[in-house]
């Protein structure tokens, strides 16, 4: 079979076009998760803060506050390399620890690190009613456990 020279590169491009990162497929999926966030329970107020995502890149920060006094802080950043994207945490008086986005759509961002001590899943919903939901899991001493954090946009400070 003979191809023309314009067959050949609408072919050639077909088969670039799965290593090139559309939209939809990189970090800019994960846009609904930016802005801020407040949540609170059992005496504890948990603000949350993510950047939009450019240049590759996602930062965050969380604060928890209890009885007037910071008790928790992390910096975050979600970060799209060449082997995909990424969610890094670096807790207060902790190690950074990163987790592989396994899964993400619209309203939906799941991160694992099995070999993680805890936890081992992180997980991101935008919820109908527009609030979010952060939850993580995984297993502690043979249990599963898992923390979840309902929080509803607010103003930036």
């Amino acid at each position: 079979m003979v191809m023309s020279g314009s067959t050949m590169v609408v072919i050639g491009l077909m088969l670039l076009a799965p290593a090139t990162l559309g939209a939809q497929d990189g970090i800019e999926r994960l846009a609904w998760l930016g802005g801020c966030w407040s949540g609170g329970a059992g005496g504890r107020q948990v603000d949350e803060q993510w950047m939009k995502p450019a240049g590759g890149t996602m930062l965050g920060m969380s604060r928890t506050v209890a009885r007037g006094r910071t008790i928790e802080s992390e910096f975050l950043q979600v970060r799209q390399d060449a082997d995909g994207i990424s969610y890094i945490a670096k807790p207060s008086n902790q190690p950074e620890a990163a987790f592989r986005l396994v899964s993400a759509d619209a309203a939906h961002a799941r991160f694992e690190n099995p070999a993680h001590d805890f936890p081992q899943r992180i997980i991101y919903t935008l919820n109908p009613d527009g609030s979010l939901r952060a939850r993580i899991e995984g297993s502690v001493n043979g249990q599963e456990r898992a923390v979840d954090y309902q929080m509803k946009r607010s103003i930036c400070p």
